[in-house]
């Protein structure tokens, strides 16, 4: 035998019994005891919920609430000052998620993904802003650009082309640069928040408290910017691995838990508002095509604006 492993006890046997494998069991053991559960990013999803509630939301709710002359409209609003913060404070969130996330990009692609995102917001930031100003001369949302009032009697008529640019940069290339890197980094962060059965965890009181409201904020991502197909992959992707995982043995933490909750209530909550707006003969011709969500700043301008003046 060798030196190194003394002659096992038994019958015949006088050294100590030989401890290979139960050690290496009983090692293996005392590590899996000592691995940290995976908790709750709470300051992560409360930073993330406050910034979409305050500065994004806000943004229409503070154009409502405070008089139109409140400032002179050749400088930024409130509302604006707000969109400044969000373009400051949504790419270091998600450079936050992806730092606490195992899936991670390579270096150059995180920087495209940040600048991406920084100038699909400026854009929405620049149009947003254009906009609101329309809307006080009469611009009506629920209408195509050339066929409101006050385009129609612009003068040259050229200019009307301006601002059918102004809002493809807006609807089509500023949502797109901001949103396919917001929800990539979704589903980055999600493919991390598997763990085994020993440590699978229950979603704490905090995260059930910020679930509706992260929830109600998809709901108007997929409504207001317009966002029904990219999130619909991005659910679609999240249950594929989420069924992948299970055949590994590996289950959703409560991050992972928050957030296929919070995607799966926000679905509930389109299909209740496109339920309730399923007969409006009115948006039906604003919102062309299969697929039918209508924007609720569109319906404010349509119906609650209209009604208010009564």
């Amino acid at each position: 035998r060798s030196a190194r492993c003394p002659p096992c006890s038994g019958p015949g046997g006088a050294g100590p019994p030989c401890r290979g494998r139960s050690a290496r069991s009983a090692g293996s053991t005392q590590v899996e005891a000592v691995l940290p559960r995976p908790r709750f990013h709470l300051d992560l999803w409360l930073s993330f919920t406050f910034q979409n509630w305050i500065l994004d939301v806000g943004r229409p709710v503070v154009m409502l609430v405070l008089p139109a002359d409140w400032l002179p409209l050749q400088h930024p609003g409130v509302a604006d000052h707000l969109h400044f913060l969000y373009n400051v404070t949504a790419p270091l969130i998600l450079l936050k998620m992806l730092e606490r996330s195992p899936w991670m990009l390579p270096g150059l692609a995180v920087r495209l993904g940040i600048i991406a995102v920084s100038m699909g917001t400026t854009l929405h930031l620049v149009a947003d802003s254009i906009t609101r100003r329309l809307l006080l001369i009469g611009y009506q949302l629920h209408l195509p650009v050339r066929e409101n009032p006050i385009m129609r009697n612009l003068k040259p008529s050229a200019l009307v082309d301006v601002f059918e640019l102004l809002f493809h940069y807006d609807d089509t290339v500023g949502h797109m640069m901001w949103y396919v890197p917001f929800f990539l980094v979704l589903v980055l962060f999600f493919n991390g928040c598997f763990s085994r059965r020993e440590q699978e965890e229950r979603m704490p009181p905090s995260a059930w408290m910020l679930l509706a409201p992260n929830a109600a904020y998809y709901w108007y991502l997929i409504t207001e910017g317009q966002t029904f197909i990219l999130f619909t992959f991005t659910f679609f992707a999240m249950t594929t691995t989420v069924m992948h995982q299970r055949r590994r043995g590996l289950f959703l933490n409560s991050d992972g838990l928050f957030m296929f909750y919070s995607f799966s209530a926000a679905l509930i909550l389109v299909a209740i508002w496109v339920a309730c707006l399923w007969n409006d003969s009115i948006l039906r011709t604003t919102v062309p095509g299969l697929i039918y969500i209508p924007r609720p700043c569109t319906v404010y301008t349509l119906h609650l604006h209209q009604m208010s003046h009564i």
